[in-house]
C-alpha cells in the first residue's frame, strides 16, 4: 500500500497554477537538515537540490536566494544582483515569522509574503530539480522553468 502523502500549501499553488511536479518524501534527521543529506536521501545528484535561502540586503530588504544543495551562496554576487551593496542571512529565528517556513522546509514558493527571489541559473542545466516542498520531509520535483515562473524568480549567479 502506497503511503499517502499530505499535500502543501505549496502542492496547492501549483495545482492552482497546473504545474506538472512530484512531491518526494524522505527521511529527516533533525540533527543534519543539510540539501546534502536530503540529496543522499533521494538518492539524486547534490547539484540538483536546492536550498532556499533568505537573505537581508542594506537598500533593498529580505530577498530570497535559491541554489544548488552542495553550494554556498556567494553574498558579494547575491547583494549585486538584488540592488544591494551588502547583505547578509537572516537569523533562523526571524525565519518562520517572516516565511511561514521553518529552517530545513523552507520553499522559494508560497511564503507568507512574496520577496525578490533568484535562482542561481545552473537549475537550467536541468530537466527537473528539487526544492523544499514547504515541510521538512517533503521534496518538490518540477522543471526549473515552472519554479522560475512561479516563485516569480530570475536566474542569477549567486554563488
Amino acid at each position: 500500500m502506497k503511503e499517502k502523502i499530505n499535500k502543501t500549501n505549496v502542492a496547492r499553488l501549483l495545482d492552482k497554477a497546473k504545474v506538472k511536479y512530484t512531491l518526494v518524501p524522505y527521511e529527516v534527521d533533525e540533527n543534519d537538515l543539510s540539501a546534502t543529506h536530503v540529496a543522499e536521501q533521494l538518492g539524486e545528484d547534490i547539484r540538483q537540490v536546492f536550498k532556499t535561502l533568505v537573505l537581508r540586503g542594506d537598500r533593498t530588504g529580505y530577498f530570497v536566494c535559491v541554489v544548488p544543495g552542495g553550494e554556498e551562496v556567494d553574498l558579494k554576487k547575491a547583494a549585486k544582483v538584488s540592488g544591494n551593496k551588502s547583505c547578509e542571512m537572516i537569523h533562523v529565528k526571524e525565519l518562520l515569522p517572516l516565511t511561514g517556513y521553518i529552517r530545513g522546509g523552507c520553499s522559494p514558493i508560497g511564503m507568507k509574503k512574496h520577496f525578490p527571489t533568484y535562482v542561481h541559473a545552473s537549475a537550467l542545466e536541468f530537466e527537473q530539480i528539487y526544492v523544499s516542498a514547504g515541510q521538512r520531509g517533503l521534496q518538490i520535483r518540477l522543471a526549473p522553468s515552472d519554479l522560475l515562473r512561479e516563485a516569480q524568480a530570475e536566474k542569477a549567479d549567486l554563488v
